[in-house]
C-alpha cells in the first residue's frame, strides 16, 4: 500500500517550501505517492444571466488551464524527474474545504502547505482558513514555515 501525500501549492517560494519539505518526506518512505494541488478560490455565487455564467465557466476553465500550466504540471514533472510518483490536481473552491475534501477522495494521509508568502495560496489560506484546514481536516496537516 502507498502512502499519499497531499501539497498544496500556491505559485511562489511558500509553494516551493512545501513542494522541497514534501519530497524531503516522500524520500523517506518506501512508497510515497505525491499529488500537487492548487486551489484558485472561488465563491459559489450565482450569476443571473446565462451570458454571465457563461463568462464566468470560460473564465473558470482559463484559470484551470493556466494554474495547470504555470503551477502544477511544473510541480509534478520536477517530483517526477526527482524519481517520484506525482500527480497534479486544480479545482475551484475554498482552499481549506477544497484540500481536505480531495485529500480524502484520493486517499491521502497528509497535507503539507506553506506558511506565509506575500500573496497568493497562504494569504488566502491564513487567518480563517488556515485554522480551519488545520483544526478541521480530516488527516494531519503539516505547515513548513
Amino acid at each position: 500500500m502507498s502512502v499519499k501525500i497531499v501539497i498544496g501549492l500556491d505559485g511562489t517560494d511558500t509553494g516551493e517550501r512545501a513542494l522541497a519539505f514534501a519530497k524531503d518526506l516522500a524520500s523517506k518512505i518506501d512508497k510515497c505517492e505525491l499529488i500537487a494541488v492548487y486551489v484558485i478560490e472561488w465563491s459559489p455565487f450565482t450569476f443571473q444571466t446565462a451570458e454571465e455564467n457563461e463568462k464566468r465557466h470560460q473564465r473558470r476553465e482559463e484559470e484551470v488551464a493556466m494554474a495547470t500550466s504555470r503551477i502544477v504540471d511544473p510541480a509534478v514533472t520536477a517530483l517526477s524527474d526527482a524519481g517520484f510518483v506525482a500527480t497534479g490536481l486544480v479545482r475551484h473552491g475554498d482552499v481549506a474545504e477544497t484540500l481536505n475534501r480531495l485529500t480524502v477522495e484520493h486517499g491521502g494521509s497528509q497535507i503539507i502547505v506553506g506558511r506565509a508568502s506575500s500573496d497568493g495560496f497562504a494569504k488566502r489560506i491564513f487567518g480563517s482558513s488556515t485554522q480551519n484546514l488545520v483544526m478541521h481536516a480530516d488527516v494531519p496537516v503539516t505547515v513548513v514555515g
